[in-house]
């Protein structure tokens, strides 16, 4: 039992609320030319271009149901999925 303690805190301390975390200066993320990826099945070059699209520095892909932090960061870009795992829409964040 004892070993499962340093567990137990850990996965208590992960879900202690975050501060957000500020975007790189001029990084933040936009979705305005994002359009004509939807639709489009997910991959991983697909989450580049995307990414260079958006502005963002960093993205997360989100099927339906999947829990999610929700931190804001202004560098992000999310990727949200159907359940086919093609793109449904974009957001920041």
């Amino acid at each position: 039992m004892m070993k499962a303690f340093p567990l137990v805190a850990l996965t208590l301390l992960a879900c202690a609320p975050q501060p957000p975390l500020p975007g790189p200066a001029g990084k933040a993320c936009s979705t305005a030319r994002l359009g004509k990826l939807t639709g489009k099945v997910a991959t991983v070059g697909l989450a580049n271009e995307a990414l260079k699209r958006s502005g963002a520095t960093t993205s997360r892909a989100i099927g339906p149901g999947d829990a999610v932090t929700m931190d804001y960061r202004a560098d992000r870009l999310n990727i949200h999925l159907d359940a086919k795992g093609n793109v449904d829409h974009f957001t920041c964040g």
